[in-house]
């Protein structure tokens, strides 16, 4: 009987691949937002508020005042595939084919098989990042981003123009003054930016003689108080600004929706691949659009 490596990770036990593959993006991995994790199909995103015509003046009459606006808005994250078949043969040459068996029945060496699984992790990650602040819904691979929501909910709150170190200071302006006053100066508040944006901004301050270091030294990512996060999948000359208790990351990462499995097909079909099947669902949201203020 041959041997035949069968390697299967589902439901929870794919938690230990597919957590980390998705979490190891800059977003998600530094915990910059709020993350829902089992929902496998959808979830409600409620927001609940009084005006402030509900504060009157005391009676010893019970008076109902002000208005209650209620918005229930749905999150239904994407699901997501990556599949690969491995031809064996192309190993046995390299490093790995040391402890493989040539032949018909060669199986591939069980380290290996597990890197294999952690690098197309890793491209998993980086997709994920891209997706949750450039992603297009409509793009085989992706998923709705932040940005392409906002714009179809309301579109740019601040005209973006070219970003680099001579313009960023005073671009940050224009997003801090756009801020909700009820928003500003909460903790949880931060100003996303893309890469490029961010190299823009430590120049400024380097020209700027940060606490006189210049050129030398780290210098702090935050913006008159306000803190800057870095979001490699957020496309050039784009910034976002918002509290991470309202902009969501769906995804159902111990559910049976995630799957990671290497299936040799040796016995089954006499080939010599192996097939990597990868699954998830991933999508993000928010439940108060006016709190989000989007540069772009």
């Amino acid at each position: 009987m041959a041997d035949s490596l069968t390697k299967t990770y589902a439901g929870k036990a794919a938690a230990g691949y597919m957590s980390a593959s998705l979490l190891s993006a800059e977003t998600l991995g530094k915990g910059n937002l709020t993350v829902l994790p089992n929902v496998p199909y959808k979830v409600n995103l409620n927001n609940f508020a009084l005006s402030s015509a509900a504060i009157t003046d005391a009676s010893c009459d019970f008076v109902s005042a002000g208005d209650i606006t209620y918005v229930e808005k749905a999150l239904a994250p994407k699901r997501l595939q990556l599949n690969r078949a491995i031809c064996k043969n192309n190993w046995l040459s390299t490093w790995a084919g040391a402890n493989m068996r040539a032949g018909l029945d060669g199986t591939l060496q069980t380290d290996f098989a597990s890197y294999l699984i952690s690098y197309a992790g890793s491209l998993v990650g980086q997709q994920v990042e891209q997706s949750i602040w450039n992603g297009a819904a409509a793009t085989t691979g992706q998923f709705g981003g932040f940005k392409e929501q906002l714009t179809a909910d309301g579109g740019a709150d601040v005209a973006g123009t070219a970003l680099d170190a001579t313009t960023i200071i005073a671009e940050l302006g224009k997003v801090r003054d756009a801020i909700p006053a009820a928003v500003y100066g909460q903790e949880d508040l931060c100003i996303f930016m893309s890469t490029s944006a961010v190299k823009a901004y430590i120049s400024a301050q380097a020209a700027l003689g940060y606490r006189n270091l210049f050129h030398d030294g780290a210098t702090e990512m935050n913006f008159e108080g306000i803190s800057i996060k870095w979001a490699p999948g957020m496309s050039a000359n784009c910034m976002i600004a918002g509290r991470k208790s309202n902009m969501f990351f769906a995804t159902d990462l111990e559910g049976d929706l995630t799957e990671v499995k290497l299936l040799d097909q040796t016995l089954v079909d006499g080939s010599d691949n192996v097939n990597m099947v990868m699954r998830f669902n991933a999508g993000v949201g928010y439940s108060t659009r006016a709190d989000i203020v989007l540069y772009n």
